[in-house]
């Protein structure tokens, strides 16, 4: 706003010498609201108003005009002379009028007369004629009437000349300042000004207040010393220092300031963090005969706890009480705080005892600070301890004792007493410290407890709280892994409905998991809920369904969304190329891939190592060796950075075929280019060697792995049991198994199986039984396979009640194959099978 500054003969300061020794001399080049104090008051714009202080004294004509005076001076409002006198009369002959007239008009009759005119006639007023009436009011005592009246002037709901708001105010403050100008009368109009804005249009109010006070000192005119205060006072609270500290300078200058004046300026410098400016006032202060209350000195100790200067805090504190001046327990309180943030907790102890020596018991600040210091320092007993002790004083701990106690329990990494904290603090409806919580939260995600997870993050939605996104993200990836897509998509859509959405990450991770659970149908129903809904898909949206089409078949499905996908203007990635590349490979077209590198090259992307290791895996599922050979040669003749992925499928199709040179072949040229062998390159060899009844070689490889620093997995394991149970060998096979469970390994399906049907084929029932018991026990539920091998084994050793009889083959719902069947039958009936036959 731009208020002018009239220069006027400043009155001499109550000090020696100025103070703006507290104050940086840079603030006064910093008002940018206030131009140059030699320019004019501003004109309203688009109209040029009459003269404001007539040559001469106003006359009335004979005509209606002449009633004006009567009406005013009245103590009844006449509202048939008003309807004779306002159609003939425009604002700034009103104005012009109402100016000569003030001395005797009536002001509550000239209020009415006000109301009357802008109901009746819609008549505008100016805005001097309003501020003159606000001025009359006052001088009358009717301090209600003109708060009110000065109120809707500034709010705009009287009709003036200005609709916006800035140039009303402008107008107000130039009309007052006008108005008092030339004359030692003081109504109060600029108190009430400065009171209303500050008090009840804080949105705003404060910039302008501080103009208008501004622009007032210029001309020498200041208000009372009490608004002076509740302005300085307004303007601290709203951390509007460098006004304030402006403010208490102009203050100075114009009136005398008191102890209030004095402790919220201390205030404020503390505040912004310039406490020798504070401690300098403070003894300015003393100097001047002004005595400093508990006030001064608790402001001037919080500032310097606050700036971790104690001792000079503890000092201040003695000179208080040699003072005569008796410290609070604000006093007290300050110093723990100050102390125990420090760490310093035998000083702050003491500090404890003598506020009980006092008579002073802690208050819930002092009992929190205690706290708080004694969980920064990782000690949670002492402050549970503390806690019980608030209780015991009758004091209810609040929310900040918990979300201390929270943001304790979280730092010493004791996460279960921090959730049962937060759990209280959620249930008891108080605030929560949103740090705090989300640490508990990812703690949940993190021991996959996304039930419990998102239970907070829903009681924080319903306090119209969001958690972060990477940790919703976090959440809806769980709950898909868990198989929890409902409450993963009621997430979503409550986020939606509270006008928090899931940013796109969190959407596309979503999509995703609903996309693995495999109902492509249901991801298109949840698709176009969550669009409608205004989710925005991008580049990784529209990669994600087509990574779920190609995943279960809808090739057709994913080529469409490609072409949607370039219709919205993002072009297909590698990322796009590859899962339609996967998508075919699964489907055996390997030959239409070809088609697609086409369309890669065309669009300057490169194909990566996934691109090949696709490619290759499609030779490789389709038997085409030869051609997967054929690119491989062709990849390592062009250079291309190839990974084990590659190498490993090329691996495990030779040693499908049986073609064990060749894959040790790739294995040393592996070596040789410094790529490492992992687990799937020696589970590879060691199958086939074990499928070409190499056994004792497959066991020299399963340990040149281990000297090599490689770990066996279960594959590994697996598919040297295999062998072994293939030559009959079951106590080596055993013993490998044994080594397995020693090795922290456990068995999957095909394991259990391998034994399995390894001693049946061996007519060895009941070890073939004991391990189907304890497959079953470490909770690996058998199929068709398992059952088959066992059912075969019983059929061979004539153990036919026990086939079919089979506790566990018929609790299991599972179905007996056709030839598990015609087994059966002919082992209990062969004449009759053999008649069917003929």
């Amino acid at each position: 706003m731009d208020f002018t500054r009239l220069s006027t003969p400043k009155p001499p300061p109550i000090f020696t010498r100025p103070l703006t020794w507290v104050t940086s001399t840079a603030l006064r080049h910093q008002r940018r609201h206030l131009p140059s104090p030699n320019l004019p008051l501003p004109s309203p714009p688009d109209h040029t108003p009459p003269p404001r202080h007539p040559a001469s004294p106003q006359t009335f004509s004979d005509g209606p005009l002449s009633f004006l005076p009567s009406i005013l001076t009245s103590r009844v409002l006449d509202s048939s002379k008003c309807k004779s006198v306002l159609p003939h009369l425009s604002p700034h002959e009103f104005d012009r009028l109402f100016f000569s007239l003030r001395p005797t008009v009536n002001p509550k009759t000239t209020l009415d007369f006000f109301r009357f005119a802008a109901n009746h006639f819609k008549f505008r007023f100016t805005v001097r004629s309003y501020c003159l009436l606000v001025r009359l009011l006052l001088a009358s005592s009717f301090l209600p009437r003109a708060r009110f009246l000065l109120t809707r002037l500034i709010d705009g709901n009287v009709p003036t000349s200005f609709e916006d708001r800035e140039n009303r105010l402008r107008e107000i403050a130039a009309s007052m300042l006008e108005l008092n100008l030339g004359t030692d009368e003081r109504h109060g109009e600029l108190d009430l000004l400065l009171h209303i804005l500050c008090s009840q249009f804080k949105s705003f109010g404060f910039h302008y207040a501080f103009d208008i006070f501004i622009m007032f000192s210029r001309k020498g005119i200041f208000p009372s010393l009490k608004t002076c205060n509740f302005l300085l006072g307004s303007l601290v609270k709203a951390n509007e220092l460098r006004k304030s500290y402006e403010v208490f300078d102009v203050t100075c200058q114009g009136v005398t300031p008191d102890v209030y004046t004095f402790t919220t300026a201390i205030n404020a410098f503390c505040k912004g963090g310039r406490v020798g400016d504070a401690v300098d006032l403070f003894c300015k202060m003393e100097e001047l005969g002004v005595l400093p209350n508990v006030v001064t000195y608790n402001n001037v100790i919080d500032g310097l706890c606050k700036s971790g200067m104690l001792e000079e805090a503890i000092r201040f504190k003695d000179k208080m009480v040699r003072s005569k001046v008796n410290p609070s327990i604000v006093t007290y309180g300050v110093l723990i705080n100050g102390l125990m943030k420090l760490e310093r907790f035998d000083e702050a102890n003491a500090v404890l005892v003598e506020m009980y020596s006092k008579g002073f018991v802690p208050n819930e600040v002092v009992f929190n600070a205690l706290i708080d210091g004694y969980c920064r320092k990782g000690d949670m007993t002492e402050a549970l301890r503390i806690r019980d002790e608030m209780l015991w004083n009758g004091m209810k701990p609040n929310s900040v004792t918990f979300n201390t106690l929270l943001q304790g329990f979280c730092r010493s990494n004791q996460m279960e007493q921090a959730e049962q904290v937060l759990g209280y603090i959620l249930s008891s409806g108080l605030s929560v410290n949103q740090d705090a919580c989300s640490y508990v939260i990812h703690w949940l995600c993190d021991k996959s407890r996304f039930d419990s997870a998102l239970k907070i993050v829903k009681e924080l939605l319903l306090r119209n709280i969001k958690a972060s996104d990477s940790l919703l993200t976090s959440l809806v990836c769980g709950l898909c892994k868990c198989e929890k897509h409902s409450e993963a998509i009621e997430l979503w859509f409550m986020l939606a409905d509270k006008g928090l959405a899931a940013n796109t990450v969190t959407s596309n991770a979503l999509l995703h998991g609903v996309c693995e659970q495999g109902n492509m149908e249901e991801v298109v129903k949840v698709l176009k809920q969550m669009l409608e809904k205004g989710l925005v898909l991008d580049r990784i949206s529209y990669n994600t369904l087509i990574f779920g089409c190609c995943k279960w078949g809808k090739i057709e499905e994913a080529f469409k969304l490609k072409e949607e996908m370039v219709k919205q203007e993002f072009q297909p990635d590698m990322y796009t190329y590859n899962f339609l590349m996967k998508g075919l490979v699964d489907m055996g077209k390997i030959d239409n891939i070809h088609k697609l590198l086409h369309e890669v090259e065309e669009h300057g992307l490169v194909p990566n190592v996934y691109t090949y290791a696709l490619i290759l895996e499609g030779y490789c599922k389709t038997d085409r060796i030869e051609d997967a050979a054929n690119l491989f040669k062709k990849l390592v003749h062009e250079k291309v950075e190839l990974s084990s992925v590659v190498y490993n499928i090329l691996i495990a199709s030779y040693c499908r075929v049986g073609n064990m040179m060749e894959a040790f072949k790739l294995r040393d040229a592996m070596k040789s280019r410094g790529i490492l062998p992992t687990c799937a390159t020696y589970s590879s060899l060691i199958h086939g060697m074990c499928c070409m009844g190499h056994v004792d070689e497959a066991k020299e490889i399963f340990e040149e792995m281990r000297n090599e620093g490689l770990f066996p997995n279960v594959f590994c394991y697996t598919a040297l049991i295999g062998g072994y149970c293939k030559l009959g060998q079951m106590d080596e096979a055993g013993s490998i198994l044994q080594e397995m469970s020693s090795n922290n390994i456990q068995p999957n399906k095909i394991t259990y199986t391998i034994m399995i049907d390894g001693y049946c084929k061996l007519g060895n029932i009941k070890e073939a039984t004991k391990l189907l018991n304890k497959m079953i026990t470490s909770g690996i539920a058998p199929d068709t396979i398992t059952y088959n091998a066992l059912q075969k084994g019983y059929c061979k050793e004539r153990e036919l009640e026990e086939a079919l009889q089979s506790d566990h083959l018929s609790n299991t719902g599972v179905p007996i194959e056709e030839i598990t069947y015609n087994t059966l039958v002919h082992r209990l009936h062969p004449h009759s099978a053999l008649s069917n036959k003929d």
